[in-house]
């Protein structure tokens, strides 16, 4: 496929819906991103795949890899640092998934020590040179488009992405994602959104901006502001699956971003562990995304606490039955203007009766 015309699919996707849900490891798994398509979420992407996992036929990887049959389409990111893995892996992929594959997107910005060490992820914008085989080897093998994932630079003062974005899109890469962070800066700091719009002045094709969205509020005003097409979304995405169909009726018809009651969130918490339950034979990250549908909430912190002693659905649920009713009995007390009480930490309450998994 062209790059051009990869450039316009893009475009005519972004035109629908900017806003798109960023890949992030350990948490973009098929529920939570089912969570997100069904709130307004289009383009998602998978968690960063490992081409040596693919090329070794890890299990684990082609997990990883392939969306559930309520999953329209998938965006695939790749990481590694060799082109004929990269090469190997579009390949496979493509022939894996067929026309359910949209994309694929290749990791330049992972600033992970484990990832950096072996010449991956953000470390490849200190290599150019094979940067630019990686993404040709992938354009080469692709019948999707190719994009690419990128920082401001490797480290502080450095401000490297605007040229490397134009030696990628010369190899073939039909839109960049940029973060405006530095590498070495993990993910401390304010995104510096100016090198977003350097970036989108130095090539034509597509330029996503990241970092630091975490309502749909400033979502909707980058997208306005920015030199940017589409605006990544990732840490937003915590405890706010509603994300995305907020900012796209904010930022295209001026709808003011509803509230979300304890009701709602509560309900969307028990459809995401059901959906985890239904995905994955282990429960263990409904520990993280359970307390951040919590926040705010009377006594969260208690519930949270709670919750990281969890292991099965059935524990889940259970203690999420207590949860909704303490909450409603707090909130009916605020409501009268009486005071929440503190409560002490309840004894565990056994939920092996309950359906375990």
């Amino acid at each position: 496929m062209a790059p051009s015309d990869s450039s316009d699919i893009l475009r005519a996707r972004f035109a629908r819906q900017p806003f798109l849900m960023a890949p992030m490891a350990g948490v973009t798994d098929a529920a939570y991103r089912i969570m997100c398509r069904r709130r307004g979420a289009e383009t998602c992407f998978t968690e960063m795949v490992s081409v040596a996992g693919i090329a070794h036929g890890s299990a684990k990887t082609w997990v990883l890899v392939e969306p559930e049959p309520e999953e329209p389409q998938i965006c695939v990111q790749l990481f590694g640092s060799k082109p004929d893995q990269f090469a190997a892996a579009v390949v496979r992929v493509q022939g894996r998934l067929g026309a359910k594959l949209t994309s694929i997107d290749i990791n330049m910005a992972c600033p992970a020590r484990k990832v950096v060490t072996k010449g991956e992820g953000s470390a490849l914008m200190d290599a150019p040179d094979t940067a630019e085989r990686i993404v040709s080897a992938c354009v080469r093998e692709a019948s999707v488009p190719v994009t690419v994932k990128i920082r401001s630079g490797c480290r502080r003062g450095e401000r490297t992405a605007p040229a490397f974005a134009e030696m990628l899109e010369q190899a073939g890469a039909a839109a960049i994602a940029v973060h405006g962070r530095t590498a070495d800066q993990l993910y401390t700091g304010t995104a510096d959104w100016s090198v977003v719009d350097e970036v989108a002045r130095h090539v034509s094709v597509p330029v996503i901006g990241s970092g630091d969205v975490y309502s749909a509020e400033t979502a909707a005003e980058r997208f306005a502001t920015s030199g940017a097409e589409a605006v990544f979304i990732a840490r937003g995405t915590y405890g706010n699956p509603w994300i995305f169909g907020d900012a796209r009726a904010l930022a295209f018809e001026g709808a003011p971003v509803p509230a979300r009651g304890s009701a709602e969130r509560l309900a969307a918490l028990r459809e995401h562990l059901s959906l985890l339950h239904a995905t994955q034979p282990f429960m263990a990250r409904a520990r993280s995304f359970s307390g951040w549908y919590l926040k705010g909430l009377p006594h969260a912190a208690r519930w949270r606490g709670r919750i990281v002693r969890c292991d099965s659905y059935g524990e889940f649920m259970g203690l999420l039955d207590e949860a909704e009713a303490d909450i409603a009995a707090c909130e009916q007390l605020l409501a009268a203007g009486e005071t929440v009480p503190r409560e002490p930490e309840p004894v565990g309450t056994d939920y092996s009766h309950r359906d375990a998994r």
